[in-house]
């Protein structure tokens, strides 16, 4: 399974330490992130991601700053993404129950690391629910 990550500058090392994880998982990761602790501009590595989603190049995202809140909004600009803001791991496994998220966001300034990758890994084996649900996900896209 093909992961795209991205993040910002206060989310370097949160990403570098879930690409350990994943890669020792046996995931393929495409890796849309800086490497540098110097500001940039969040969109700029987030829309690689959402893109990577939208367009099937991969099955899930991973995006990360400092809220999760700007990278979650420019995620959701696309159609076929399904950004989660998520903060602890209950929330990352309704996200993908209920509302089939592909994406997640985490908010590095606010969730340890640790509760970050295990985020990630909830998330990524959490399957949808179905059923109920369905009709709310497709309720979701303003235009096909």
């Amino acid at each position: 399974m093909k992961i795209s990550i991205g993040n910002d500058h206060a989310g370097t090392a949160y990403k570098n330490k879930i690409i350990a994880f994943l890669e020792e998982s046996g995931y393929d990761i495409v890796n849309h992130g800086t490497d540098s602790e110097n500001s940039v501009d969040y969109p700029d590595f987030v829309h690689p991601v959402a893109k990577d989603v939208s367009e099937g190049e991969a099955t899930f995202g991973i995006i990360i700053c400092g809220s999760g809140n700007g990278a979650n909004m420019t995620a959701n600009k696309h159609q076929k993404v399904r950004s989660a803001l998520c903060w602890m791991k209950e929330i990352a496994v309704l996200a993908r129950q209920h509302n089939d998220a592909n994406v997640i966001s985490i908010p590095s300034r606010y969730t340890s690391m640790e509760q970050a990758v295990e985020m990630v890994k909830v998330f990524l084996e959490t399957e949808f629910e179905g059923g109920r649900h369905i009709n709310r996900v497709n309720k979701i896209p303003c235009a096909v």
